[in-house]
Formats: C-alpha cells, structure tokens, sequence
C-alpha cells in the first residue's frame, strides 16, 4: 500500500468516527469494505500521532468492546471556515460597536440565509421530510456533514456532524441561538425545532429534533 492509500484509508476511518461516533475496529471495518485487521492497523498508528484514542468497554458476556474515538487534535483535520479571521473580527465589531453592533451583525447574517434557505426549500416540496432533507442538503454543501432521518415516532433528526464555525460559535454563541431560531424559520410556524445535541456542550455532534406542529 502506497503512501497516499494510506494516509486515504486513515482519513476514511477518521471520517467514520467523526459521523458515526465511537464504534469498534470490526464496526469500521464493515463499513468501509476492508478487514478488522487493516483497520486495527491504521487505529493504532493514528493513536500513536494522537488522533485517536480508546476505551475497553465491559460486556455481560465475552471480551470487553475496545471503543476508539477521535480526539481534539483530530478536529483539525475537519474544516473551519476562516476561524482566525472571524474570530478576529467578531471581536473588532464588538470592540467598536458594543453588544448591540452583534445582535445586529448576526440578525443580518440571519436574514440573509432565512431569504436563501427559504427559496431552495419551497422549491424542494411541500411535505416536512423534504424540507428536512433539503436542509440537510444546504447544511452538508457548507461543511456540516449534515444527515436527516426519519424516526419512528413520526418526527425527523437533522444531525451535524461538524460545525466549520466551530472557534467563532465559541466566541459568539448567538450564532448557535440565532441558528435555532433559523431551523425554525425556514422549516414553518407549523414545526417545531428542538436541539438536542450541542458540540459546544461537549457533544460529539449538533442534533435537531423536528416535528410536525408548533411548539407549546
């Protein structure tokens, strides 16, 4: 195996923990089409340059389950879209035009991906799933990985993988607010928009439960 199918192969199973969680070699494995031994192989080398790590877990019966997951240096390896520069001038704004220079900073923002997101959903359908899907769809094309779902209990799951923004939400969490208040905008006063996941809460991922009706 050639340098670059290595380095391929290592980013694929990071790309598996980052979207689907801890999960064992033998779960990778699967999914990526390749033997448990390969992938063993590559976990153990992004262990050793710290980009991923494990914990055994006990099982009822048989040997405990070895549950790798990425680590904070492996984020790096995930876009964020000019972190630097907008963290810096966030705080430029903040400098010069207080609390309030912000809120409308960031209702603008707001605004302006309501009107965009709107016109691709009304031309998605009409129907809640397609919306939901077309969401994903505009969420993924700007580097959240996003996935939808349709859960058993009739409401959706709008689950993203990543977060580009990820410093200038830790610098500014009216993003995260004003990003609620977005879902729930484009999707209609007729749904309801809850998080139920946070990555800056120490979550792996952000994830959204929709629902048919407004909230109470």
């Amino acid at each position: 195996m050639t340098e670059m199918e290595t380095d391929r192969s290592a980013d694929r199973i990071l790309l598996q923990l980052k979207t689907k969680g801890p999960q064992p070699a033998a779960q990778i494995a699967r999914r990526m089409g390749v033997t448990a031994m390969a992938v063993r192989q590559h976990l153990y080398s992004l262990r050793d340059n710290g980009l991923v790590t494990y914990e055994d877990q006990r099982r009822k019966v048989g040997r405990p389950a070895r549950m790798w997951r990425i680590t904070e240096k492996a984020q790096s390896r995930f876009p964020d879209s000019h972190a630097e520069f907008t963290v810096e001038m966030l705080a430029i704004v903040r400098a010069t035009f207080g609390v309030r220079g912000i809120d409308r900073l960031l209702a603008e923002r707001t605004r302006l991906q309501s009107k965009a997101y709107t016109e691709r959903l009304r031309a998605a359908g009409r129907s809640l799933e397609t919306r939901v899907h077309a969401l994903a769809k505009i969420r993924t094309e700007q580097g959240y990985m996003a996935e939808a779902s349709h859960q058993r209990d009739g409401s959706f799951l709008l689950v993203e993988n990543h977060c580009p923004i990820c410093a200038a939400a830790t610098a500014c969490q009216g993003l995260c607010r004003d990003e609620l208040l977005l879902f729930s905008t484009v999707l209609g006063k007729d749904v309801s928009v809850e998080r139920t996941d946070h990555i800056l809460a120490g979550a792996r991922r952000c994830a959204y439960r929709i629902t048919a009706g407004a909230p109470k």
